[in-house]
């Protein structure tokens, strides 16, 4: 257990030694090497050739690599999951366009790189992109990194005012408002996530159908436009190995144009408290002593956003609901056999578990 009051000031993190790092590709989702070669040769004029290909292993949705050319330089590409019938969710080309227009306004992201379209490279679309070279906090602090408690209190607070920054970005001079149609998005989020849920629904969960029956009924007719991430939490954030602030935002594939507070409740649903369940912490280590509560996330994002934000329940519900609806869509592949990632056996728990947490704060009327 990491004595986490213990400063980490004396640690050497110049040595790389905390660097996210990737590991040898999960078997079944390895990539048509030849022709990715003789592609990426054709329209990088630095480009070497592949000397190593490797995968990173969080994450769990689209799959990313990193491959190593013979001159030492890093790139990392980004395809859909095999198996996955959700183009909306792992559209390649939206994902690279959102990184092009925002490169100039959002100092935070990888820079994108190339984009292919055609599946006789890979068998699917995908796109490269510069490799941020940094920690990324997955379910565990890596090893021998300790933070103490005003580490992670700097690091909470950095993070939802990166979220608040994000959401003041301005989706028409940038161009970004074409990603979305924010009239009526609460509606059809709402109504896209339930019928996503039943299609891929592979057990019966009450509290699932108890959630979705309180969405339909309880949406809020407020309307707000800004640029949203929609899977905002700390293992999508690099980390600055020299002060742990934040140097990159990653995994752009559910970014859109919608409302703010819908963001916000994702980020709600994900940010797990001492007093959770263990499964609730499966994704998060704001439970960790030092994080803000998801009160005090609220307060520190109305204050950095200057507005109230009205039908928070709602917002957290739906966090929850998608969340879990997300982990039904990667069981249910897992299920299927089109992934062999033994993590995804679990999800079937985090499901029931976040969905349980959501009736109980219904119950108490409050996140």
């Amino acid at each position: 257990m990491l004595n986490l009051q213990q400063s980490f000031d004396s640690i050497d993190m110049k040595t790389n030694k905390y660097l996210d790092k990737a590991k040898e590709i999960r078997q079944g989702e390895e990539l048509e090497l030849p022709k990715l070669e003789s592609y990426i040769s054709d329209l990088l004029k630095d480009f070497s050739g592949i000397e190593k290909i490797q995968q990173f292993p969080g994450g769990y949705s689209n799959l990313t690599y990193l491959i190593q050319d013979k001159k030492g330089n890093e790139y990392v590409l980004r395809r859909p999951p095999f198996g996955a019938k959700i183009k909306t969710a792992h559209d390649m080309g939206r994902e690279f366009k959102v990184l092009s227009l925002l490169q100039n306004h959002f100092d935070k992201i990888p820079q994108p790189i190339l984009h292919c379209e055609d599946e006789d490279i890979i068998g699917t679309p995908f796109y490269l992109m510069t490799r941020l070279n940094g920690i990324i906090l997955r379910r565990s602090i890596p090893e021998g990194l300790e933070m103490n408690l005003e580490k992670m209190n700097t690091l909470s607070t950095s993070c939802i005012e990166t979220l608040a920054e994000l959401h003041s970005i301005d989706v028409e001079k940038t161009g970004l408002i074409d990603f979305g149609k924010p009239e009526g998005y609460i509606k059809r989020q709402v109504e896209g996530w339930i019928k996503r849920y039943y299609k891929s629904q592979t057990d019966d969960i009450s509290d699932m159908d108890a959630l979705a029956e309180w969405m339909e009924k309880n949406m809020p007719s407020d309307h707000r436009a800004s640029l949203i991430h929609n899977d905002y939490k700390y293992d999508n954030l690099v980390l600055s190995t020299e002060d742990l602030s934040i140097i990159g935002v990653l995994d752009w594939e559910m970014a859109t144009v919608g409302h703010p507070f819908m963001d916000l409740g994702t980020s709600l649903a994900y940010w797990a408290e001492i007093n959770d369940d263990d499964f609730l912490k499966y994704f998060n280590l704001t439970w960790l002593p030092g994080n803000l509560t998801r009160q005090g996330v609220v307060d520190l994002y109305q204050e950095k956003t200057e507005q109230e934000i009205e039908d928070l329940l709602f917002y957290y519900i739906f966090g929850i609901f998608k969340i879990a609806v997300i982990c039904q869509q990667i069981y249910k592949r897992y299920k299927d056999g089109y992934s062999k990632d033994s993590r995804f056996a679990a999800l079937i728990f985090v499901i029931q578990a976040l969905s349980k947490n959501g009736i109980q704060a219904l119950e108490k009327d409050s996140i």
